[in-house]
């Protein structure tokens, strides 16, 4: 299996896959019973595959090896599509020096991988972590395709009910031969299971295997997915796997905050902020920082605050991400990168996790004197602390006191890590 794996990944030289959305939905319809004859043949294919180790199928790994590969060439041209157009776009706005920005980019790590990812490669490299993780655990691998490739989640629950029902009839009837049949060309299992990515490979993971088999009244054979007659652990363990299909979550690739400490400095407050953290197309983006300051000025003296606080809400949506500065009291700064509609817990997590001694209460206090809460489940984007902003650090002074009184001292404020890649801010 390995060795299958390798092969993909030489013959396409690094090239990265297509992250295919499809989707499917709707209820289970019942097979007919098939007439006697079909029967009899039925029970000859079975016995046939009780005693083969593994018939020639189409879905051989010759086979699976050329379908991911032109989906791998697929994903490489959409990408130099994608890349072209970009570049062109970008092209139209005046480039910034990256050595004047606050932070090159936004950037996100892998949950299966580790490895560092820009926004562009997020799904490509999660869809080729999952193949991988084929060859240590199939199961695992056919959930995460069905429920990371397929973005219509109605459709998902819809063919993984379906799936479900498979697995619950065969585990009330296990002797029953149709219940262990599925004809890939029923209208139901084409619309809502085969259209969905990893439902196949997850019946293979099963134990599902396919196989020709004569259909009565056709001149030509149908293909079938057949899972032979299992004994009681055998069907314990399939209920387990329909459970995991059931518990399934999407791989996300999760955003990196790149901390950083800097130096006291009196640029705290300039922020250069790559083209990633906003909505904004290149062209869009010219234009506000081109309109901007007239526009504040000009309509500060015609719009009623409720117009005011709507064009507010309007200019947040415009922002992914955000950038944040929290002023710690010896002068230094901590730097995070956030989503936009981050919670404020998120927000004081991060700065927690950075001190040496985050176990004490804290405030933060962002600009204009307002002070945030931890327990208030507000988005940053709400709080006005986009695109960037710089906030005010400052223990609970009454704790402070105590240990002051106490005859403690001021503690290192941040870890160690962060103090030994600290910067001087541009």
């Amino acid at each position: 299996m390995k060795k299958f794996f390798d092969d993909i990944k030489k013959d396409m030289n690094g090239a990265k896959p297509q992250v295919v959305q499809s989707g499917s939905g709707a209820r289970h319809k019942h097979h007919a019973h098939p007439s006697e004859g079909a029967q009899r043949a039925g029970a000859a294919a079975l016995a046939r595959i009780e005693h083969q180790v593994r018939p020639k199928v189409h879905t051989s790994q010759d086979h699976i090896r050329n379908q991911v590969k032109r989906e791998l060439e697929a994903e490489a041209a959409a990408l130099a599509e994608q890349d072209k157009a970009a570049t062109a776009e970008t092209s139209k706005v005046p480039v910034k020096d990256p050595t004047c920005l606050s932070v090159s980019g936004v950037y996100f790590t892998c949950p299966l991988t580790g490895a560092t990812l820009t926004k562009s490669e997020r799904e490509v490299h999660i869809k080729e972590a999952i193949f991988m993780r084929f060859e240590e655990d199939a199961v695992e691998a056919s959930v995460m395709m069905v429920h990371t490739f397929n973005k219509d989640r109605e459709k998902v629950k819809a063919a993984v009910d379906i799936i479900s029902k498979y697995v619950d009839n065969i585990c009330k009837c296990p002797t029953e031969e149709k219940y262990r049949k599925i004809k890939l060309s029923n209208k139901v299992f084409q619309e809502k299971v085969r259209s969905v990515e990893g439902t196949r490979e997850f019946l293979q993971a099963l134990g599902f295997i396919s196989i020709m088999l004569p259909v009565e009244g056709q001149e030509e054979e149908e293909e079938f997915l057949v899972l032979a007659e299992q004994s009681p652990d055998a069907l314990e363990l399939i209920r387990e796997r329909r459970d995991r299909l059931q518990r399934g979550e999407p791989v996300r690739a999760q955003l990196d905050r790149q901390p950083q400490a800097f130096r006291s400095s009196p640029n705290a407050l300039r922020f250069e902020l790559p083209p990633e953290f906003y909505n904004l197309s290149a062209e869009e983006l010219k234009k506000e920082q081109q309109q901007r300051s007239e526009l504040v000025e000009k309509n500060a003296m015609l719009r009623t605050k409720a117009m005011r606080e709507k064009e507010e809400q309007r200019e947040r949506r415009k922002y992914n991400y955000t950038l944040l500065r929290i002023r710690l009291p010896d002068g230094s700064l901590l730097q995070g990168t956030f989503y936009a509609w981050d919670r404020l817990p998120v927000l004081f997590g991060f700065v927690r996790e950075s001190l040496v001694d985050g176990w004490q209460p804290f405030e933060l206090i962002a600009p204009g004197g307002q002070k945030l809460r931890e327990a208030e489940e507000f988005a940053l984007a709400e709080c006005n602390l986009v695109p960037a902003a710089l906030l005010t650090f400052a223990w609970d002074a009454a704790v402070q006191a105590d240990i002051a009184a106490a005859g403690g001292k001021t503690p290192t404020l941040l870890k160690a890590e962060l103090l030994k890649t600290i910067q001087t801010l541009n």
